[in-house]
């Protein structure tokens, strides 16, 4: 009984580390894609902004 109890509590463990492990990995992937939509978004409204401010001196 005592062996059946220490390999659940040790596959609890294991899998607490492992969710803990993957959330880091999980929060460090969403900050990367949020940081390269920023940059896309930042890119693109230049370039509107860009054309507009060229349009408008072409009047």
């Amino acid at each position: 009984m005592d062996v059946i109890l220490a390999f659940l509590v040790g596959v609890v463990y294991q899998a607490d580390m492992l969710l803990m492990e993957s959330r880091q990995m999980i929060g460090l992937l969403a900050a990367f894609l949020a940081a390269v939509l920023a940059a896309r978004l930042g890119w693109h409204g230049t370039d509107r902004v860009l054309t507009w401010r060229g349009r408008s001196e072409e009047d």
